[in-house]
């Protein structure tokens, strides 16, 4: 099976396509055949990511609330099933142990 090579877009690319999405007055498809991108991209884009002007005039993309709360998740979620892992562990240890001593 051949493996699938995904086409990656620099931050600074996304940042000027979302902000011709806003200020053009095009529509995402429009604007997708136009700059050569796959279907649907832009509206992932929008949700995924927010303009972020910095005190130096210098606009940039952050992750959306949204996106930050989810990946905040993910990462709590793995940290959870670590914890658990070793709970088990732990209570397997004193479960050996105390039917040697008794």
């Amino acid at each position: 099976m051949s493996e699938r090579h995904y086409r990656t877009y620099p931050p600074e690319f996304k940042l000027e396509a979302l902000q011709l999405l806003e200020s053009s007055g095009k529509s995402a498809g429009q604007l997708e055949r136009e700059l050569g991108i796959t279907p649907g991209l832009l509206p992932k884009w929008r949700a995924r990511y927010q303009a972020l002007a910095k005190a130096d005039g210098i606009v940039s993309l952050v992750p959306s609330d949204l996106e930050a709360a989810q990946a905040e998740i993910r990462r709590l979620r793995r940290e959870l099933a670590a914890v658990e892992e070793e709970r088990e562990i732990l209570k397997k240890a004193v479960n050996i142990f105390s039917r040697k001593s008794g």
